[in-house]
Formats: structure tokens, sequence, C-alpha cells
């Protein structure tokens, strides 16, 4: 078997359009909302589940280390994202996460909340090394190791498609199920650990918060940390902006002012708070005065009422009153 120790796994840059290319150069497939994992099948049939950054995944996910046992040959490395689909359709990031502190309970959690790990590419299979070949060639191959899975495993092949107008399709309808967006991916291009060689497609749209503190200063504001109201009044740490540009820290520093101890946030946020993830000590940042509403824009993962990701500043609504941003996240509902 070529591969034994940690795989990097191939990345991918962000666009602002589905390319379109001679039929046939690209393949389109849903961005799923995720575990990056890269599974791998040994000489002798053991199965390890690393994470993108080499974690070992085994004892959080067994249902998923089951299936790709009872379905995938040895000599095998394939590629893809463990999901939880929520009994309303949804993906529930939140839930595959929770296996990740879960600890002891892994095994309870597979039972009452078990993953899928989704498929959508191949490096090895059989001891053959497919690294080097097109991905059209891997994309057959996976094809055939698919061949025996039934279709309610635990183990699923990813969706693709050829055809931009199709993947656009996908693009509209499935970001109300919580798919991130698109991936696109040249179909004659190796497998590339580490590269940027993928692209993807992220679904956006632009809505409202209330500025309620920010990193740097109040004259040279670097980022921007925003909250919702709640149904009950609170307001809520909903996100934190991308760093913001010079002539927008010029623009918004005249609107910030200094809050008092009225203010519900404590004086350091935890990072989790934040999107922080995998960072354990508080940040520090300047709390101001929630009467501010600027104009942002979001991608659809969202997490225990935050948006996960950063966020992107537009401008500023002075003309908005705060009570005019929807409450909690309008993305979802929460």
């Amino acid at each position: 078997m070529h591969v034994r120790g940690v795989v990097e796994p191939m990345l991918a840059r962000v666009v602002d359009h589905l390319p379109r290319g001679p039929a046939g150069r690209y393949f389109y497939e849903p961005k799923w909302d995720g575990f990056r994992t890269i599974a791998v099948v040994d000489d002798n049939g053991e199965v390890y589940l690393r994470s993108r950054r080499g974690a070992h995944f085994n004892h959080i996910f067994p249902e998923v280390v089951q299936a790709v046992q009872e379905y995938l040959p040895p000599a095998t490395v394939v590629d893809g994202e463990i999901v939880r689909w929520a009994p309303e359709g949804r993906l529930d990031f939140a839930a595959v996460q929770r296996r990740s502190i879960a600890g002891r309970r892994s095994a309870e959690l597979a039972r009452t909340e078990p993953c899928h790990y989704i498929v959508f590419d191949v490096l090895e299979a059989w001891g053959k090394e497919l690294r080097s070949a097109p991905l059209r060639v891997r994309r057959q191959a996976l094809e055939e190791l698919f061949t025996p899975v039934p279709p309610a495993a635990t183990l699923t092949l990813s969706m693709l498609t050829t055809d931009v107008d199709e993947a656009f399709t996908w693009f509209r309808i499935l970001t109300a199920a919580g798919v991130e967006g698109v991936m696109i991916k040249p179909a004659g291009e190796p497998y590339r650990p580490g590269a940027r060689g993928w692209m993807k497609y992220k679904a956006r749209t632009t809505t409202e918060a209330i500025v309620g503190g920010v990193t740097g200063t109040l004259s040279r504001p670097v980022t921007l940390v925003l909250g919702r109201y709640t149904a009950g009044g609170h307001l809520r740490v909903a996100g934190r902006s991308t760093p913001l540009r010079s002539h927008a820290a010029e623009q918004l520093a005249p609107l910030l002012t200094p809050a008092g101890h009225e203010h519900p946030w404590p004086d350091r946020l935890p990072s989790g708070w934040v999107g922080l993830h995998g960072k354990h000590e508080a940040v520090d940042y300047i709390r101001v005065r929630p009467d501010l509403v600027v104009e942002i824009e979001v991608d659809v993962a969202a997490e225990h009422g935050r948006w996960r990701h950063p966020v992107r500043y537009l401008r500023p609504r002075p003309d908005l009153p705060v009570n005019d941003v929807p409450l909690g996240l309008d993305l979802d509902g929460g």
C-alpha cells in the first residue's frame, strides 16, 4: 500500500461565479457541510479515519468505521465528508461537532444521531495508486468501488454532474438543506495534496446585524463582533467579520460609541462565541453601544445560533433602527 502516514487533502479556493467550459471540462458537486475525512483501509482491512489535520476519528465515528470496513476493499484510500442529516432533512453541523467532545458517549451518539460519510474522491483502490490519474479516471474507479454499496448505507457516493445548469439548480435548491454551495473540479487534473486546485462557489446572502464590539481600537477597528436579538429580547453574539479594509474602518470609526457597564456581553469573549474553533483563549475586544446596524454578507453555515464563518462587512446602515434587524439567524429560522 502506498499511503501509510497522514494524507494531506486537496483544497479549494473561493470563486465568485460558477465557471463554464467545454462539455466535461469540470465536475460539479455539492459542497457538504461536515468534517473533511480521509479513510484509509490498509492491506489487512483495518480502517483509519483521519481529519484534515491528521487527527484520529475512529473513536468519534464508529458507525463510519464499520461501514468503510464492510464495503471498501483493503489497500484503498478515499476522501470525503462526514455529515449528519437532521430529522427535518437539513445538514446539522452542530451534531457532527458534538462527536468531537462526546468522549465515551460517541458510541451512544452513533446510535441516536448517526452520521454519513459522503465520499467524493479516491487516492488508491485495490492497492493501485490513483492520485496521479485525472479526476475523470478516479471517479470511474470510485463508482466501481461503490457498486456493492446499498443506497441506504452509511457510506454514500457524492452527487456529481458535468452540466453547469444542473449545478446552478443544485446551488439554488440545496442551500435550503444546509449545503454550503458547489464544488468545481477540473476533470483532467490529478489529486494534488495540499494544493488549492479545486474551486468552491458558496451560497451567500445579504442581511443586517448589530455591532456590539470591535477588535483593534475605536479609531481603527480591525473586525466587528456582531449581534442579533433573540425573541426573548437578549442580544446574542451572532458572528464576527473578516478584517476590515482601511476605508471601511475609517467609515465606521465615527459611528462607534464606547459602551457602559450595561452592555450585555462579558469583558472578554470565549473563543467559540466568535468562530475561533480550536482556540481556547478568550478574545479581547472593545464593547460598543449596540445601536449601529450594518449590512453584511453571510453564507449558510450556522451553529448554535451563530454564523460559523466570518461574515463580510458591506456598509453601515445608520438609517435602520435595531428593531428592524431580524431576530436570531433568519437563514435557518434559528
